[in-house]
């Protein structure tokens, strides 16, 4: 899934005098507050941090509160999520109008009508919605489903993504995974076999201003030369 990175990082901690004795579990402390909040600083979401190294050489703050600074390398996984960026999520909720996914298990996405392909019909089946493909009876995305689909948009604050199923290599995993290279495949033939089986089209043709096939030119030289024999 794309919008998933790993950042290196140096850091300083702020720890209490009081935690002078116990400095690792302060650290750490104060790391897990940076937990899936969205960061500006990082340009992402933190969901997980890894500390490779921590400076035993702590420098003590002046101020009535005497803090002391400790120095830190830490790899952070960030997510953040791109305009057209491919993401994945599960199927949580659906209505006629929309589809609700939660991606990573803490972020909401929304899919709505206008963003969902024409070939994607909402039904209730066996007291289920679900959204059912035209062109692909197998191809369904119900409550459960894991999808593929596109951002649109991310509210940082909120971390909320606006999302689409317009492309068409975006839907239920499952069936993606299966069946999209099979079906490009059957798409590319299809358009092959129509392609040889189309008259070519040529210039206007002179008599009736219409356009010509290459049968009907050759049917304009043969009466041509028919007539030609003929006067002569």
């Amino acid at each position: 899934m794309e919008g998933l990175k790993v950042s290196k990082a140096n850091l300083v901690v702020y720890v209490h005098p009081s935690k002078s004795k116990h400095v690792s579990q302060a650290v750490l402390r104060e790391l897990s507050t940076l937990l899936f909040t969205f960061n500006e600083m990082f340009d992402g979401v933190v969901l997980a941090y890894d500390v490779n190294s921590l400076d035993t050489c702590a420098k003590v703050l002046p101020g009535v509160h005497p803090y002391f600074g400790v120095n830190l390398k830490v790899n952070l996984l960030l997510f953040s999520p791109k305009p057209n960026m491919l993401l994945e999520g599960k199927v949580v909720k659906l209505t006629q109008d929309s589809i609700h996914v939660v991606v990573l298990g803490f972020s909401s996405a929304i899919i709505t009508d206008k963003d969902i392909r024409e070939e994607f019909v909402y039904k209730t089946k066996r007291g289920q919605d679900v959204y059912a493909n035209r062109s692909h009876k197998r191809h369904v995305i119900k409550v459960g489903t894991m999808i593929r689909f596109l951002v649109k948009s991310f509210d940082e604050e909120i971390l909320h993504i606006c999302g689409s199923l317009i492309p068409d290599h975006t839907g239920s995993i499952y069936w993606l995974d299966k069946n999209l290279e099979v079906v490009s495949h059957t798409d590319r033939s299809a358009k092959k076999r129509r392609s040889e089986d189309e008259p070519i089209m040529l210039e206007q043709d002179a008599l009736d201003g219409e356009p010509s096939t290459l049968d009907t030119v050759h049917k304009i030289k043969n009466l041509k030369k028919q007539k030609n024999r003929e006067e002569s």
